[in-house]
């Protein structure tokens, strides 16, 4: 059974432990840890399965998806926060909806980033979004992995451009990544910068061309988005 024909649930679909796939229409969810333990998820997106494959994941976050993200602990947004304190002052996670254009998730098995699509209104196609990242641990319910600052964007021309330097750099500085960490973060980036100069998958499979089926519903944020996962598959 499909967390699809199970109803909505994240979770109720079969995890990969046992060589089963999730169908496409699949509620998922795509988490990403702390940087701080590890451990605690403070980025929870609730994503339908558009493709899972051996060797690719595509998920589909629509507009209007209740997510959970992270904030500092008197409500101010993490990105209006100084670089120099935007780390090291308490957080907390609250709820909140994803109200621009959808997100076309696609990932890669073993690749330590994801690729994603965005659109502005009427479907013109913006840019690929490489999100350098641990690879994903999948589990019944989802994903789970861990960002890791450093990101690309690609624009339609094919040119690209490193993103968020700074917070790369300030994480290294206050103890959020150690050095040999960032210089595997660093050499994935170039490794992904190589694949865009290639045109290699996914940049050149055409997912811009993309739409989700008009059929599928928002997926719900479960009340227990957070839990651990009752199993790793190896």
């Amino acid at each position: 059974m499909t967390a699809t024909e199970a109803g909505t649930g994240a979770g109720a679909g079969a995890g990969p432990g046992d060589g089963a796939r999730w169908a496409p229409g699949d509620h998922i969810l795509w988490r990403y840890r702390g940087n701080a333990d590890g451990r605690r998820v403070h980025i929870c997106r609730p994503v339908t399965v558009v493709q899972d494959t051996d060797d690719l994941l595509a998920v589909w976050m629509a507009s209007g998806t209740e997510c959970v993200r992270p904030v500092l602990a008197d409500g101010t947004q993490v990105h209006a926060e100084p670089l120099a304190t935007r780390y090291t002052r308490p957080r907390t996670t609250v709820r909140s909806r994803w109200f621009g254009s959808g997100v076309l998730k696609l990932a890669r098995p073993g690749d330590p980033w994801s690729v994603w699509l965005f659109w502005d209104r009427g479907w013109v196609f913006r840019n690929w979004y490489v999100n350098l990242e641990e690879p994903r641990s999948r589990w019944a319910g989802g994903v789970d992995s861990q960002d890791h600052f450093l990101d690309i964007s690609v624009h339609p021309d094919r040119s690209w451009e490193w993103l968020d330097e700074d917070e790369f750099a300030q994480a290294q500085r206050v103890g959020l990544m150690d050095p040999d960490t960032a210089e595997r973060v660093r050499r994935a980036g170039l490794a992904a910068v190589e694949v865009i100069h290639a045109w290699g998958a996914p940049f050149r499979d055409g997912w811009e061309h993309w739409r989700p089926d008009p059929r599928w519903t928002v997926p719900p944020l479960p009340d227990d988005w957070d839990r651990t996962p009752s199993r790793t598959p190896s």
